[in-house]
């Protein structure tokens, strides 16, 4: 049986992964959760599945939630961070699933990759904020990175077996592999008038036709600055050079991306948006277990459109393929600075389309800096949050 921590545990990913765990008993195990703030979520899940850990990481919530549970469950519940790194680290975990939104999941996802974990990566900051580093961190300790992002959980489906065993250092033209192609849905404004972007509030950007996830990753979604995010997450993930990676718009969300190959070959993955899916595949390989997803019924889906994105529609695309090709200070001041721009748009303090403003203003007033290990990279995460919020404030 996998012990797994679940890093992000009353999330839409924590979710999925609890309903595939509860779908192969006897194979899985749910040893830890941790969230942030949810204590009345944190409570339902404990008490369905039981976990040797609950761990918050505010303390109030923390205190609450240990109130609140049953003496006879057995639930040690804790809280800090130390707390935190020991369980992603703790010698009975087999198996990390990084689900945490944003910066906030770099530091414990580093410790269960330094801890020569398998780690299930949904946290695209990781590689955003430290790609390098974390990388390398990958290879000296050994440890299984398996990405659960569907996008890059499809383009890991469709590479030769040597290539999957070499996640982050291989070699895509030894493959034969000439492209891969990461597609996007264009989100819920693909067809809106650009003119009537400016307007659009937080519940319609929300509003993701084909994907139920959360609010965040909901609105970089609409902006598409989550496929940028995917764009610098795939370069390290799969070890691409600059003109291997292309991403295409995909309305249906039903092929979840393709390879390219240098005889003419293209290989995708295909199936219903349900991350159970994804999150089944990197749970159990390189086996096959049931996620619960409805298989794909062809003749439901009836045809599949593609298209060039429209970086006038889309300027986060943009934005975040170009920080990809300046470096790692560029993507991490980035990811940052859109965190704080997208959490201001949904509290009604900016508008839809100042997000993508204060990114490319962010972009071009923070200093270059050699970034050379963990703190590094976290001042200048602190340092690009800093201009964000003042850059909001004037809006």
């Amino acid at each position: 049986m996998q012990n797994l921590v679940i890093l992000g545990a009353t999330g839409s990913i924590g979710k999925s992964t609890l309903d595939v765990i509860k779908r192969n008993p006897g194979a899985y195990r749910a040893f830890a959760l941790v969230a942030a703030s949810s204590v009345a979520r944190m409570h339902e899940l404990c008490l369905e599945h039981r976990p040797r850990y609950a761990h918050m990481v505010d303390p109030q919530a923390a205190a609450e939630l240990k109130a609140g549970l049953p003496a006879e469950l057995n639930i040690e519940v804790s809280t800090g961070e130390a707390a935190l790194l020991g369980l992603v680290s703790a010698a009975e975990v087999d198996t990390v699933m990084a689900a945490i939104v944003g910066a906030a999941g770099l530091v414990p996802t580093l410790a269960a990759v330094r801890a020569g974990k398998r780690v299930l990566l949904a946290n695209k900051e990781a590689l955003v904020m430290s790609g390098e580093l974390f990388i390398e961190e990958t290879r000296k300790s050994g440890a299984t990175l398996l990405p659960v992002d569907s996008e890059h959980n499809a383009i890991f489906q469709c590479l030769p077996e040597q290539a999957q065993r070499e996640i982050g250092r291989c070699d895509l033209s030894a493959a034969g592999i000439s492209h891969i192609l990461l597609t996007g849905s264009g989100g819920p404004f693909l067809t809106s008038p650009l003119d009537s972007l400016a307007a659009m509030t937080p519940a319609q950007a929300c509003k993701h036709p084909n994907w139920s996830m959360g609010p965040k990753i909901s609105v970089d979604s609409a902006t598409m600055m989550n496929k940028g995010l995917e764009f610098i997450e795939a370069r390290w993930l799969f070890n691409t050079a600059k003109d291997e990676l292309k991403v295409v718009i995909h309305p249906q969300s039903v092929i979840h991306s393709m390879v390219q190959y240098r005889d003419g070959s293209v290989l995708a993955q295909m199936g219903n948006p349900d991350m159970r899916t994804p999150i089944a595949h990197a749970m159990a390989y390189p086996e096959r277990i049931s996620a619960g997803v409805e298989p794909l019924d062809f003749f439901k889906v009836g045809h599949l459109s593609f298209c060039e994105p429209d970086f006038a529609r889309f300027p986060c695309l943009k934005l975040a393929m170009d920080a990809c090709q300046q470096g790692q200070e560029a993507t991490t001041v980035l990811n940052a600075a859109n965190e704080v721009a997208v959490a201001a748009f949904l509290n009604g303090q900016i508008g839809f389309t100042d997000i993508a403003v204060i990114n490319g203003e962010c972009l071009g007033k923070i200093a270059k800096t050699h970034l050379d290990s963990l703190d590094a990279i976290l001042a200048l995460d602190s340092e690009a949050r800093r201009l964000a919020m003042q850059l909001v404030a004037r809006h």
